[in-house]
């Protein structure tokens, strides 16, 4: 059972971006009925599993258990979704961990690019800004912008609550309505007041590092969104081109045309297509690892 909200990135500013990946952190440190140590001996108990993550637009928390055990799932998540503590201490803690975690994602080159493609491509838009925030929000955020934002955001029309498995869907509804009855509305008359629309600009951005001896490189044009006529048609072009990396043992035998230009001309180190779906855009694009003589072979196949 899970819960998903209409609560990413995207809908910061610059003076809070960071805060609902924050929240994240903070749901798992305690609230009004269970200390942190409580709550973790609670779902061990159970067997169960207890997450969360976050996306540009979505924050998700869910848990894994037993059939019998789904009520109290839903209690729990509610629990920490509406009665979490926040208190100042944890809220101090946890920027170390939260900071630790920037160093890891930072190693990831991957993940440094496609951050880079967003803030080229909707420079004006709260789409372009990073998950995680930037360092200096992350030490500054404070219990009181923590509750700023769930007030604003946590509201009942940006929620839906979905399971799968040995769930009865009749019981799903009653629960939902038992623990998320008493949410709060939309705190503004226009439900769509928050929407930030991200308009797509095409750009160019180079980051050169001495100390690297490959490229990097994400080459994208504007996608879809989850509800365009294109969405279906672009996800069937991703697994057309595919991805291709010369380290695995069965790289040649992959069926994608440009795997096989790409191999048989030694074009790059590896590729893969990406096809990422917003709510009113998107991206598709390549993103590949070349030696840097290669980078005019690669663009042209690509």
């Amino acid at each position: 059972v899970g819960v998903w909200i209409d609560a990413g990135s995207r809908y910061e500013n610059e003076k809070n971006n960071g805060a609902a990946h924050f929240l994240e952190h903070m749901a798992f440190k305690g609230t009004q009925k269970r200390t942190q140590r409580q709550l973790e001996v609670e779902i061990e108990n159970m067997g169960g599993h207890l997450n969360a993550y976050t996306s540009r637009e979505q924050t998700v928390y869910y848990a894994k258990v037993f059939k019998q055990d789904t009520e109290r799932a839903m209690e729990i998540l509610a629990d920490i979704l509406q009665n979490s503590v926040l208190d100042p201490a944890a809220v101090n803690r946890e920027r170390d961990v939260i900071l630790r975690e920037m160093e890891e994602v930072n190693k990831q080159y991957e993940e440094v690019i496609l951050d880079h493609l967003h803030a080229t491509a909707f420079p004006d838009a709260g789409l372009g800004r990073t998950i995680l925030g930037p360092e200096e929000n992350i030490l500054s955020l404070s219990r009181d912008d923590l509750r700023g934002y769930i007030s604003t955001h946590y509201t009942a029309n940006r929620y839906v609550v979905a399971a799968a498995g040995a769930v009865n869907h009749e019981h799903l509804v009653d629960l939902t309505n038992k623990y998320f009855g008493s949410l709060a509305p939309c705190n503004t008359s226009d439900p769509n007041a928050w929407e930030d629309p991200a308009d797509f600009v095409g750009a160019d951005l180079r980051v050169h590092y001495g100390s690297m001896e490959e490229a990097h490189v994400a080459l994208t044009f504007q996608g879809a969104s989850w509800t365009s006529e294109y969405a279906l048609p672009l996800m069937v072009l991703q697994l057309l081109l595919g991805q291709w990396n010369r380290s695995e043992a069965a790289s040649r035998m992959v069926s994608s045309r440009l795997a096989k230009e790409v191999g048989d001309r030694d074009a790059a180190h590896s590729f893969m297509t990406f096809n990422t779906c917003y709510m009113d855009t998107g991206l598709f694009g390549v993103y590949f690892v070349a030696d840097p003589g290669k980078l005019a072979l690669c663009t042209e196949l690509v």
